[in-house]
């Protein structure tokens, strides 16, 4: 059960587990959904706080040296790095795993997340901050995407015959599309895609992971 301290309460229902955990997390940031996500997809009983970086109340500068969203508080653990996060919360509650059991499966999971990271998170902020290069952005994002729609016909998850921490990562960017005002096609090479996009924000964890104002992001065209 995740209880939203913010405007609502939302159900986590799954296999909830009893947590003393709070989970202080940005609204709209896609780096605080993929923690969301996972927290859904474990069923961990935790309170989420939503806040902006504008609002950041003192308790989170004294538990954070960055004074940043999101940040993750387990009893007397405080982590502010959202892939940390999902891999703690990963071996905190082991089901379902998240990342492979095997060493050189979870080397290249590692290696697609930070792929991910590198390739089109920055690309994401970099078209949020709506700075000078916003638009060159959104071009190599769109083009980025629409070139790897052919992998999603192999497997039904990134790469993957199960949902793991790659997907958390990437369903965030998929979702936020509308808003990054990012239109993909509609073509044989991105078919696939557009079935992965489906599966997953279909999925039952992910629609419990959304905020309020997540959701209405599909809304605008």
């Amino acid at each position: 059960m995740i209880s939203d301290k913010g405007e609502h309460e939302v159900s986590m229902g799954i296999l909830a587990k009893r947590s003393s955990m709070t989970f202080f997390s940005d609204a709209v940031s896609h780096y605080s959904h993929r923690v969301r996500i996972v927290l859904a997809e474990k069923g961990v009983t935790v309170d989420v706080i939503d806040l902006t970086n504008s609002e950041l109340p003192e308790d989170i500068a004294a538990l954070n040296p960055y004074n940043t969203l999101p940040t993750l508080v387990d009893r007397e653990l405080v982590l502010y790095e959202p892939n940390v996060m999902m891999e703690y919360l990963d071996e905190r509650f082991p089901h379902p795993p998240l990342l492979p059991v095997y060493p050189v499966a979870r080397g290249e999971s590692r290696q697609l997340i930070y792929r991910i990271e590198r390739d089109w998170s920055r690309l994401v902020d970099e078209i949020e901050s709506n700075g000078p290069g916003a638009d060159d952005a959104r071009k190599e994002l769109r083009e980025g995407l629409i070139a790897i729609g052919p992998i999603f016909g192999e497997k039904p998850f990134f790469m993957s015959d199960e949902f793991t921490l790659i997907d958390c990562c990437m369903a965030p960017i998929l979702w936020r599309l509308n808003r990054l005002k990012i239109s993909i096609p509609e073509t044989r090479q991105t078919k696939p895609l557009k079935q992965y996009m489906k599966s997953l924000f279909e999925r039952e964890s992910f629609q419990a992971s959304l905020s309020e104002r997540e959701r209405e992001m599909r809304d605008a065209s």
